[in-house]
C-alpha cells in the first residue's frame, strides 16, 4: 500500500510538470516535414515533446484525433513518435497557399488532455511547368507584315517560389522568334512574332516547340507544339493543262453520259481553289441544248440524243473561275466529233393476231401476221427474222417487211395449254442490233379424251345387315379436259334381269347365294351421277348375296360425248346373324323330318327343339356313340363353326357329348342303377360375337342288347311308336325273345359291315366329279375383315352333313384390295 501511494504521488508530480512545461510552451508544439517524404519518417518524438517518460505515451494511449480529410500521419504506439504514413502533396493540401501547415490534434487518456501539434509541409520542386494544351493551332495568313505579334498562353506550375519561376524558350526559325514581357511579379506575357514574310505555296505549315523551365534545382521543364498553318491568299489564277481537247462521241450515246472531265490546277486553296465551270458566253443556245457541264466537277455529259445525220461537230468554250477576292479565271475548248453508229434496232409489230387456237387445228393455220422494219439503211437497215422457240410454230415470209406465223406441229391442250412465242429480229450492222416480240397463243380445248379410271377394278368390302342408303365407296374418273369437255357423270352400265351367255354377263351382275341366278346390280346399289359416290339401295344379306360384279360408266359433257368404264366387285363380309339350325336324323320317315325340320325352324330362331330318339344296351361299355347330334349354321367361317356342349345332366351323368363333332356317347359302363331312361339336353353354339345357339333334347332308352339291337335295324326302316317301346315284356318271352334278337342282330352287323366296306370301294374308286358341287360361277367372300376364312360353291370338296344337304369347307382367300 505504501509502493503504490508513492508510484501515485510521482505520477500526479509528473503531470503538474508538464502542465508548466505545456503552460510555458504556449501550449502548442511545432514541426516542419518535405513533401512527399516516404512513408515511416520520423516527423518528431512527439511523447519526449510532451514531456511524457518512456513507456507513458502507450499507457496513457497517446493518440491523434481523427480528422475530416484521410489522415497523413499517425502516433506510433511504442515510441510516441510522429511519423509520416501515407504521401503528402504540399499542392493537394495546401495548393499555391504558403506556408502550408497541418493542424493536428493530439488526444492523452488518464487523465485526459488534449494537445495542439502544427506540422508544416515544405515544397519541393516536384512539379514541371505544364501547358493548357499540349499542342496550340494558329492560323496566319500569308499576306501577314513582318513585325506582326501573335499573342500566346504561357504554362503554370503547381509548386511555389523559386520552383514556379518560369522562363521561355522557343525552337529555331528564320520565319518566327519569341518576346515574354512581365506584366508584374506575378504575371508573364508571351509573345510569337512574325520576322519574315510566309508563302504558303512554299511552306504551308510550320512546326515550332515552345519550352518553358522552372527555377527549381533541378530545373523542371514543360513545352507546348504550335502548328502554324498559313492561309492561302488569291495570288495564283486557274490553269488548264491543255488549251484544245479533241473527243469523239457514237451518236447513239444516251442522254446523261459523262463523255469528258476537266482538269484545271489552281496552286491556292481553300476558297481562292473552289473552282466554277462553265461555257463561254460566246457559246451559243444549241450547244448548251445538247450538253451540260458541271460546274463543281468539271464533268461534261450529253443532255439530249446526238444526231449525226443532223450535226457532226461540236466546239465547246469553257471557263474556269476561282472563288478569290477578286476572282481569277482561265479558258480551254473542247472540239467534240460525233461517229456515226448503228444506233436503230429493228421494230417488230403485230398487225393480226388469232387466237385461241383450237387444239386440232390443222397443219399450216395462219395464227398471225406481223411486220418487221429497220429505221437505219443499208446493212445496218438489213433484217433477218425467227420465232423461238422453234416449235410447234414457224415464220413465213408473205412479201418485203410482211411475216406470217403458222402452226407446223399438231398441239395437244392437256400437254401444253398455252405457248409464249417470241419473234426475233437481227439487223446486219456491226455489232447487230436485235428486237423481239412476244406472243402470247392459247390452245382452246375439244373433247379428245374420255374419262378414265384409276384402277380398271374396284374391289369394295361391305357387311351384310347394312342400312340403306350407306355409301359403300367412292369412284373418281379423270379427263384432262376442261369445261363440259372435262365434266364427268357417272352411272352404273348394265341391262335387265336375266339374259344368258357373254352378253347378259356384260350387262348384268351375277348374285351367289339361295336361289342364285343373274340380278340386275341397280336392285342393290346406286351410284350418284355427279360425286360417284356408291351407295347401298338395300340391306345386304351375305346368305342372300356374296358377290356382286357390276360395271360403272363415266361419260363427260363433250360434243360428241366420251366414256370410260370400270369393273366393281362387291364383296359382301358376313356378320354372325344366323343362329345354328338342328337336322333331322340321317333316315327317317318323311314325317319325322317334318317335324325335325319345324325343330331346326324353331332352333334358329333361339328356341328348343323337338325331343329326339336314342336306344342304349345295358352293360355298353365307355366311348360307345350313342346317337349324333348335327347341325348347320347358315353363316360363314368362325360364326358358322359349331361346338356342342352337354348342358344337362351336368356333373358325372353315364354319357358325354363331342365338342365339335356332335357325337354322343356313353362316358362309363351302363347298370341298371342309371334307370329306364336318360333325358339329355344339348346346346349348340356358334364361334361369333356374339355367340348364338340352339338346344336339342335327346331321350335315351336304356334296353336289353337284343332289343337295342333290333330298335337299331328297325330304325331305319319303320317308325316305331313311343307306346311300342314302352311295352313291359314278361320273364318267360323275355327269355324267349332275347335268342331270337341275337340271330337277328348278328345278321343285322354282318349286313352293315358288308355295306360299309361296299360303300368304302365305292368312295375310293367313284369319279371326283361325283362329290362336287353344282355348277356356278367361282365366287370368293370374306367372312372377317380380318381374317380370310370364306366358303367356295365351287370346285371345292363337298361336306355332307345330312341326305341331300351339303356345306363347303374352309378355305383362305385374300381379296385384291390395299
Amino acid at each position: 500500500a505504501a509502493g503504490m501511494g508513492e508510484r501515485c504521488c510521482a505520477a500526479l508530480l509528473r503531470v503538474l510538470v508538464l502542465q508548466a512545461a505545456w503552460a510555458l510552451a504556449g501550449g502548442q508544439v511545432r514541426y516542419s516535414v518535405a513533401e512527399e517524404a516516404k512513408a515511416g519518417t520520423v516527423v518528431g518524438r512527439l511523447a519526449q515533446d510532451l514531456g511524457l517518460e518512456a513507456g507513458e505515451a502507450e499507457a496513457r494511449r497517446l493518440r491523434l484525433v481523427a480528422q475530416g480529410r484521410r489522415a497523413s500521419v499517425e502516433v506510433s504506439g511504442a515510441s510516441g513518435a510522429l511519423l509520416v504514413s501515407s504521401r503528402l502533396d504540399r499542392e493537394e493540401l495546401c495548393g499555391k497557399s504558403a506556408p502550408c501547415a497541418l493542424r493536428l490534434e493530439v488526444l492523452l487518456e488518464r487523465p485526459l488532455r488534449v494537445f495542439h501539434v502544427e506540422l508544416e509541409v515544405t515544397d519541393i520542386n516536384d512539379n514541371a511547368p505544364i501547358f493548357p494544351a499540349a499542342r496550340r493551332n494558329l492560323s496566319i495568313a500569308e499576306s501577314s507584315l513582318p513585325g506582326s505579334r501573335f499573342p500566346l498562353e504561357g504554362a503554370s506550375d503547381a509548386d511555389i517560389g523559386a520552383n514556379a519561376q518560369l522562363s521561355y524558350t522557343l525552337s529555331p526559325s528564320e520565319h518566327f522568334s519569341l518576346e515574354v514581357r512581365s506584366k508584374d511579379e506575378n504575371k508573364i506575357s508571351v509573345l510569337l512574332v512574325l520576322t519574315k514574310s510566309l508563302d504558303r505555296e512554299t511552306i504551308p505549315v510550320h512546326r515550332l516547340l515552345l519550352t518553358a523551365s522552372d527555377g527549381g534545382r533541378p530545373s523542371l521543364t514543360g513545352t507546348m507544339e504550335l502548328l502554324i498553318s498559313v492561309l492561302d491568299a488569291n495570288d495564283n489564277a486557274p490553269q488548264f493543262n491543255q488549251s484544245v481537247y479533241k473527243v469523239q462521241l457514237p451518236e447513239n450515246t444516251a442522254p446523261g453520259t459523262v463523255f469528258f472531265q476537266l482538269t484545271v490546277i489552281d496552286k491556292d486553296e481553300g476558297i481562292n481553289r473552289e473552282i466554277y465551270y462553265s461555257f463561254s458566253e460566246s457559246v451559243s443556245d444549241k450547244i448548251k441544248n445538247h450538253f451540260i457541264i458541271d460546274e463543281k466537277s468539271g464533268e461534261i455529259r450529253t443532255a439530249g440524243e446526238l444526231d449525226y445525220e443532223d450535226t457532226q461537230s461540236y466546239d465547246l468554250e469553257i471557263e474556269a473561275r476561282d472563288k478569290g477576292t477578286p476572282p481569277l479565271s482561265g479558258h480551254c475548248s473542247v472540239e467534240l466529233k460525233v461517229l456515226d453508229m448503228n444506233d436503230n434496232a429493228p421494230e417488230v409489230r403485230v398487225t393480226s393476231l388469232s387466237v385461241p387456237v383450237p387444239e386440232d387445228a390443222s397443219l399450216g393455220t395462219v395464227v398471225a401476221l406481223l411486220s418487221v422494219s429497220d429505221r437505219d439503211s443499208g446493212e445496218n437497215g438489213r433484217v433477218r427474222c425467227w420465232v423461238w422457240p422453234a416449235s410447234p410454230f414457224g415464220l413465213e415470209a408473205t412479201f418485203a417487211g410482211s411475216y406470217s406465223l403458222v402452226l407446223r406441229e399438231a398441239l395437244d391442250r392437256e400437254r401444253v395449254s398455252e405457248y409464249e412465242v417470241e419473234v426475233r429480229a437481227e439487223d446486219g450492222g456491226a455489232p447487230a442490233l436485235r428486237a423481239s416480240r412476244g406472243l402470247r397463243v392459247p390452245v382452246s380445248d375439244v373433247n379428245d379424251n374420255a374419262p378414265a379410271f384409276a384402277q380398271a377394278v374396284y374391289t369394295v368390302l361391305a357387311r351384310e345387315n347394312n342400312a340403306a342408303g350407306a355409301e359403300l365407296a367412292r369412284l373418281w374418273a379423270r379427263d384432262p379436259d376442261e369445261a363440259g369437255n372435262g365434266r364427268v357423270s357417272y352411272s352404273l352400265w348394265e341391262g335387265g334381269v336375266g339374259g344368258g351367255g357373254a352378253a347378259a354377263s356384260s350387262w348384268s351382275s351375277w348374285s351367289g347365294g339361295v336361289g342364285g341366278g343373274w340380278r340386275a346390280a341397280s336392285s342393290y346399289v346406286s351410284v350418284d351421277a355427279e360425286s360417284g359416290r356408291l351407295w347401298a339401295l338395300q340391306p345386304l344379306d351375305y346368305e342372300e348375296l356374296q358377290v356382286l360384279q357390276f360395271e360403272v360408266r363415266a361419260v363427260d359433257a363433250g360434243e360428241p360425248p366420251l366414256c370410260g368404264n370400270a369393273t366393281v366387285q362387291l364383296f359382301v363380309l358376313d356378320e354372325n346373324d344366323n343362329a345354328p339350325a338342328l337336322l333331322p336324323p340321317a333316315g327317317s320317315a318323311p314325317e319325322a323330318g317334318a317335324v325335325a325340320a319345324e325343330a331346326a325352324a324353331a332352333a334358329g330362331s333361339g328356341s328348343v327343339s323337338g325331343t329326339l330318339w336314342a336306344w342304349a344296351a345295358w352293360g355298353a361299355p365307355a366311348g360307345q356313340v350313342v346317337a349324333k347330334i348335327r347341325a348347320v349354321d347358315a353363316d360363314s367361317g368362325y360364326n358358322a363353326w359349331l361346338r356342342y356342349e352337354l348342358w344337362e345332366p351336368r356333373g358325372k351323368g353315364p354319357f358325354r357329348v363331342g365338342l365339335y363333332s356332335g357325337e354322343v356317347s356313353t362316358a362309363r359302363a351302363l347298370d341298371e342303377a342309371d334307370g329306364p331312361r336318360q333325358r339329355l339336353l344339348i346346346v349348340v353354339r356358334d364361334h361369333g360375337e356374339p355367340a348364338r345357339s340352339a338346344t336339342a333334347t335327346l331321350s335315351v332308352s336304356l334296353v336289353e342288347a337284343a332289343e337295342a339291337a333290333l330298335a337299331a335295324a328297325a330304325g331305319s326302316s319303320s317308325s316305331l311308336s313311343r307306346a311300342a317301346l314302352g311295352v313291359e315284356i314278361g320273364p318267360g318271352a323275355a327269355s324267349a325273345a332275347t335268342n331270337v334278337w341275337l340271330v337277328v342282330a348278328i345278321c343285322a352287323v354282318s349286313s352293315l359291315f358288308l355295306l360299309a366296306v361296299v360303300l368304302y370301294g365305292a368312295s375310293r374308286w367313284a369319279p371326283r366329279a361325283a362329290v362336287l358341287s353344282g355348277p356356278g360361277p367361282t365366287t370368293l367372300v370374306c367372312a372377317s375383315e380380318v381374317g380370310s376364312w370364306s366358303y367356295s360353291q365351287r370346285h371345292s370338296r363337298s361336306l355332307c352333313v345330312a341326305d341331300g344337304a351339303a356345306k363347303s369347307d374352309l378355305m383362305v382367300f385374300s381379296p385384291n384390295f390395299p
